[in-house]
């Protein structure tokens, strides 16, 4: 299901706003929001899927100047820190760092360095929807250790961002209240290393009321992986301005997951908005050697004040060979 990267979007008024928090004339910016809401699998395949999670979250996110050069920034999330294995209800709740570190101003030029979100890929984030992200968010980069640059292009509208990582294996990986455990490098998987040695790279473009980006990124094999993953995306977004904007996006993984085999991903969503309303569909592909995964989804959203809006979504999902149909209800309030 959907959720909000509130990080990634103080990062975006820092950028916005010139070379630090002070030309906002701001010493501390945050935001965040607690959504609550039900995701119920209503039909499937599998008569295990078959289930219902009431749940609640909340994030929150920061940015706090030190000096007219330097921030500090982090975030915090509240959330089931667990998959749903039977019905349940706000049960497996756990308080973990999702972003924390250090933000350096060389110019227009932003250095962040501590527990981060490497830039990759936007559909993981943007497709439009209560469920409209759930494939797609098979590559997201998110609780990484390491180093990200982001610095404009000219006067072009465009932002060149650059990260070294790997995945956070530190106290910070674990939770508080539910534990999920803390990560090691033994556990495996691409990426999770210990070393600066996983890269991301990825160029956004803006033209008027459109947005471009192409990106690549490369994970080093961690215990028990085939071999290294490698991967490019490139994606579009639109506003047509009349309530209508649309987003399209392709990733290609050659030994995705560090297993020897390829996946592709397709993912399409468009959205009106008329008033108070917004009506939406998303549909993702991911092609891989074995099976050809799908996601089809519709979405209602209603904003009800300035800071509340209710989701509805329902989504037809064949994973695996297996289909499965879910509904979604949603409140987000935001602050």
């Amino acid at each position: 299901m959907k959720t909000t990267t509130l990080t990634t979007g103080l990062f975006g008024l820092a950028l916005a706003g010139g070379t630090s928090l002070a030309a906002q004339e701001a010493a501390f910016i945050w935001e965040g929001n607690v959504e609550i809401g039900v995701d119920s699998t209503v039909r499937a395949d599998d008569p295990d899927a078959e289930l219902t999670d009431a749940y609640i979250s909340a994030e929150v996110a920061f940015e706090a100047a030190i000096t007219d050069r330097i921030t500090a920034f982090g975030g915090l999330t509240l959330e089931s820190v667990t998959d749903a294995q039977d019905d349940r209800a706000f049960e497996d709740m756990g308080l973990y760092v999702s972003e924390l570190g250090l933000r350096f101003a060389f110019a227009e030029t932003l250095v962040s360095v501590g527990k981060i979100s490497p830039v990759f890929a936007a559909a993981w984030n943007e497709a439009p929807g209560l469920y409209g992200t759930s494939l797609a968010e098979d590559y997201e980069l998110s609780e990484m250790i390491g180093v990200n640059v982001d610095t404009p292009v000219g006067t072009s509208g465009g932002t060149l961002s650059f990260a070294a990582f790997y995945a956070d294996d530190t106290a910070l990986s674990d939770s508080i209240g539910n534990k999920r455990g803390r990560n090691s490098v033994g556990a495996g998987g691409v990426g999770n290393t210990g070393k600066l040695n996983n890269i991301a790279v990825q160029y956004t473009q803006e033209f008027s009321d459109t947005t471009a980006w192409i990106g690549a990124r490369y994970l080093s094999a961690g215990v028990g992986d085939k071999s290294d993953e490698t991967g490019i995306v490139a994606g579009a977004s639109h506003d047509f301005g009349n309530g209508f904007n649309m987003i399209g996006e392709v990733a290609h993984f050659d030994d995705a997951g560090g297993a020897q085999g390829n996946a592709t991903y397709a993912t399409l969503g468009g959205a009106y908005a008329l008033d108070d309303w917004t009506v939406s569909a998303s549909a993702t592909l991911v092609d891989t050697p074995e099976n050809t995964d799908s996601m089809i989804a519709l979405g209602i959203d209603r904003a009800v004040t300035e800071i509340i809006e209710v989701n509805f979504g329902v989504a037809r999902f064949d994973v695996g060979g297996e289909k499965s149909t879910a509904v979604g209800l949603a409140a987000v309030v935001s602050f």
